[in-house]
């Protein structure tokens, strides 16, 4: 009973915390943890212990499916070089970088059990940066790399994870098998994510019931998921291709689904998030109580460790993305460069993995290093979640890196002004539309140049007219509803098409197909 208390009592916790975090310009998943983790020192509060093997299972799939849904396959195919030299070879050198510094400057001295904290503690965790990036107004070339990258890399960290804890388990090594073990891993996921996308497709179109298939969304990621870890293929790239597939195969018609599933996952991911970071500050303040004048021991090899994560990704940074455009002062890439190292939050699966490392080997030994382990990872998570978080809004003033509204805006009318030669070609074709009267068919067509959300208003009841004549009103109006209805759908179709084209902003087209769903959804009102 207590643990269902601490979760009701978090997740009016994040509720308040999300108003607090508005008021004070500051993101919610940070107030949310330092808040559970100060709580944890309250002499009332209980002592929980929570089971680290459900922490990736019962979050990840969901807050990744969420991330997920905002993305494409068209950004993938455009940003490809950098999702492998970020989500790939930056995770691989960092966790060797930090195995190597581990072992130098801490009480480690088993290479796999350093393979294993580097491969912890490397990859930024895509809940964190799209919860706190996405909150500063950022330019959305920064956060749709900081995404592409984010949903990825947990899957080659948790291949290099695997196979260091086999080995320290085991007291073998590791060796290069973790190459085609992550390419196998990666390829059965992405056919199987494939397959589940196709799988909830025709599921839609055979369930007609519109709340069954806003849960089918639901219950994906983590049919996916643990599918994949059944077949032990990497259950995070089985989550995103699913997501992914998802999107793609949305239909014009969809309307009332779209609108229903984008409220429906807004509200579930803020509660998961602020559930999930709440629940790491429990287990950070645990890990601070257990530990007590230990840590002071550890403060050497933690702040080394700590400096070499940041250190590592700022020089990546610099050499990947600031010095091969140094020569374009249009471009601001020392900045951006600066901005993406500052973002390179760990949260989520960092705490996890740190958790679910055993406590013994086969043969019944203690490994001994494994505190070390957990607090380098929490105070690596501290060191980049905690101070970045905090100190980005005020990072993007004086760098005066703001989101272009001028381009965005440009990218929203042209995408609106193709959306609306769409419907008002598709009334032109419209042999029905000359049926209605003259009057009725320039209000249409007035509508669909403006696109407004509704056509007539309901008749005023101080007009005195019949209930025949009213009857015949309703008709002609609803005629001119299904009129507009067709040249909405051929306007959500071409923009959905727009979505899956490379250099367009997914985030924008999604916003405006919203805009059409929410005037689809007023015609019968």
């Amino acid at each position: 009973m207590d643990f269902f208390l601490l979760i009701i009592g978090l997740l009016f916790a994040t509720i308040l915390i999300v108003g607090v975090g508005e008021r004070i310009k500051l993101p919610y998943p940070i107030l949310m943890l330092i808040f559970a983790t100060l709580a944890g020192f309250l002499p009332f509060m209980p002592e929980m212990h929570i089971e680290p093997e459900l922490i990736l299972p019962i979050f990840l799939p969901p807050l990744l499916f969420a991330t997920a849904q905002r993305s494409s396959w068209s950004v993938f195919r455009f940003r490809w070089k950098a999702l492998i030299r970020l989500a790939v070879v930056l995770i691989v050198v960092t966790a060797g970088t930090v195995a190597a510094t581990a072992l130098a400057f801490s009480p480690i001295v088993s290479i796999p059990l350093a393979l294993a904290l580097g491969a912890i503690v490397a990859p930024p965790d895509p809940v964190a940066v799209d919860a706190i990036a996405t909150k500063v107004n950022m330019p959305r070339r920064l956060t749709s790399l900081l995404e592409t990258e984010g949903l990825f890399n947990d899957a080659m960290a948790i291949v290099i994870f695997q196979l260091a804890v086999q080995a320290t388990v085991n007291n073998s090594e590791v060796g290069l098998e973790i190459i085609p073990q992550f390419l196998i891993g990666a390829a059965g996921a992405v056919v199987l994510g494939l397959a589940m996308g196709w799988v909830i497709g025709a599921l839609n179109r055979f369930v007609p019931n519109l709340a069954a298939r806003c849960a089918a969304t639901l219950v994906a990621p983590y049919a996916v998921y643990m599918i994949a870890e059944e077949v032990h293929v990497s259950g995070v790239i089985a989550v995103v291709v699913t997501a992914l597939e998802m999107v793609r195969r949305d239909r014009p018609q969809d309307s009332a689904e779209r609108l229903t599933r984008q409220a429906f996952w807004e509200v579930l991911e803020l509660l998961a998030t602020g559930l999930a970071f709440g629940l790491m500050g429990i287990e950070m303040n645990q890990v601070i109580q257990e530990e007590g004048s230990n840590l002071i021991g550890y403060i050497p090899g933690i702040a080394a460790i700590c400096f070499v994560v940041i250190a590592v990704r700022a020089l990546w940074m610099l050499g990947t993305y600031y010095m091969p455009n140094r020569n374009k002062p249009k471009i601001p890439a020392r900045k951006d460069a600066l901005v993406l190292t500052w973002c390179g939050m760990r949260g989520l699966a960092t705490l996890a993995l740190a958790l679910a490392l055993p406590h013994v080997t086969a043969d019944g030994t203690v490994i001994e290093e494994r505190n070390f382990v957990v607090v380098a990872a929490c105070s690596v998570l501290l060191c980049t979640l905690v101070v970045p978080g905090l100190t980005l809004p005020a990072l993007m003033r004086v760098l005066k890196l703001r989101n272009n509204e001028q381009d965005t805006k440009r990218a929203r009318r042209a995408l609106a002004r193709r959306a609306e030669a769409v419907a008002l070609s598709a009334l032109r074709k419209n042999v029905e539309l000359q049926e209605l009267p003259e009057n009725y068919q320039q209000a249409v067509r007035r509508r669909m140049n403006s696109l407004h959300s509704i056509l007539a208003k309901d008749p005023d009841p101080h007009d005195a007219i019949s209930d025949e004549k009213y009857t015949q009103i309703r008709a002609v109006i609803a005629k001119a509803d299904s009129i507009q209805a067709i040249a909405l759908e051929a306007a959500r179709d071409e923009l959905l098409k727009a979505r899956r084209e490379p250099n367009v902003d997914p985030h924008l087209v999604d916003e405006i197909v919203g805009r059409l769903d929410r005037r689809t959804a007023t015609l019968d009102r």
